[in-house]
């Protein structure tokens, strides 16, 4: 009974330091002192990195994501990002650390929701028509316009997501029929577009394996290196992300 009376008035007392950082904080950010107001925030965590840490381990026992996927300090990083650009929206010091509690969640739900909804687009990519296909990805560019627009603002074109190069990709005997298909029937730009859309909605380890592949240049020897699993779980992600791009090629714009 001691331990338990004694942990509560640590944790009362710890709540009230988060609730009177808050003015300290907004006079922070008013001031411009970015520096201090990090560092303040790095106080008022220790807490909250638990809880985070405990709802990602729901999401993997779950099966919502792999373990190692996504860290605590992920989280923590974005966080700090929402406090600095949204503390205005608490009104009473009172509020405050209930706030930041709703703002990590959100972060996981975001989190979850983009999960669910990558792996369930992987899952039923055979089925899409060719009208469901344009609509997501005009939804995709309208979504992500702002974020494009900062991206062609570049003048370096390798920061250009748009710029995957097929041919490198598809090299069995098999598929080189299908990529002379692609070139004779779609323009370059029509090809590129599609493909970072489908990338952009692979599972993250899908996409992660695509891209060092791809635009990083990596061999799937140093990939398997970089994600700390074997060559063949690399190479069976390789394969599944090329077999979602051929699928959705064909079904979209080849299969008349």
């Amino acid at each position: 009974m001691k331990t338990d009376i004694s942990y509560y008035q640590n944790k009362q007392e710890f709540r009230l330091f988060v609730q009177q950082s808050y003015t300290s904080l907004l006079k922070l950010k008013n001031e411009g002192d970015k520096e201090a107001f990090n560092a303040l925030v790095l106080k008022i965590l220790p807490s909250l990195r638990n809880y985070i840490n405990r709802g990602l381990n729901v999401f993997i026992s779950n099966g919502n994501f792999s373990k190692g996927k996504y860290k605590g300090d992920d989280i923590i990083d974005q966080l700090f990002i929402e406090i600095y650009d949204h503390i205005e929206e608490v009104k009473h010091e009172k509020d405050f650390y209930a706030w930041l509690y709703l703002k990590a969640d959100e972060i996981m739900e975001d989190i979850q929701v983009e999960e669910e909804f990558n792996e369930f687009f992987f899952k039923n990519i055979d089925t899409y028509s060719k009208p469901e296909w344009d609509a997501m990805e005009e939804k995709y560019t309208k979504d992500a316009d702002g974020d494009l627009l900062l991206i062609e603002e570049l003048s370096d074109s390798s920061y250009n997501h748009n710029d995957y190069e097929l041919k490198p990709v598809f090299v069995e005997d098999n598929e080189v029929a299908f990529i002379d298909k692609i070139d004779k029937h779609l323009e370059q730009s029509t090809v590129k577009n599609h493909t970072a859309f489908v990338v952009h909605n692979l599972p993250f380890a899908m996409r992660q394996v695509f891209e060092l592949f791809t635009n990083e240049g990596l061999t799937l020897e140093e990939i398997a290196v970089v994600r700390k699993s074997t060559i063949n779980e690399v190479k069976q992600l390789f394969e599944d992300a090329k077999r979602a791009l051929q699928v959705s090629l064909f079904n979209r714009y080849l299969n008349k």
